[in-house]
């Protein structure tokens, strides 16, 4: 088994599904993750890319996994579907997710983490927009 590296996270409320690659492309990594366990896990880790799709909680997690070093890379949803081979469940989803990530049709179409900021922007406009649609 070769060097881990590249890892799909599919991201749920409390457990975290993870599928990693080696060099040879090779399933090398197949685990569940609790939330509070995370920052440990990456942290003993040595740099490597994640993968996540794009969703309001992955630019938390892409920020804090950046701060350890690590390449985080988020993905829309429409890009990792055509990737899931089979049942929909969190262990198929960072599969495709961990496959989506190395296509060049599908890097292209990476999503930048946002800033706290950002996020507090885009937050204000939501809630803006449905306040002016209720009057």
């Amino acid at each position: 088994m070769g060097k881990l590296t590249r890892i799909g996270m599919d991201t749920s409320k409390s457990v975290f599904q993870l599928h990693g690659v080696d060099d040879g492309e090779q399933p090398a990594l197949k685990k569940k993750l609790r939330r509070q366990d995370m920052i440990k896990f990456f942290g003993g880790l040595p740099h490597l890319r994640i993968g996540m799709e794009a969703c309001g909680a992955s630019h938390h997690w892409a920020r804090a996994l950046q701060a350890l070093g690590h390449e985080v890379v988020l993905i829309p949803p429409q890009y990792t579907k055509p990737y899931v081979d089979r049942g929909k469940n969190d262990a198929a989803d960072a599969e495709a997710i961990c496959e989506a990530m190395s296509r060049p049709k599908v890097q292209r179409r990476f999503v930048p983490p946002k800033t706290i900021d950002q996020q507090a922007l885009q937050m204000l406009l939501v809630v803006r927009n449905g306040l002016v649609m209720r009057s």
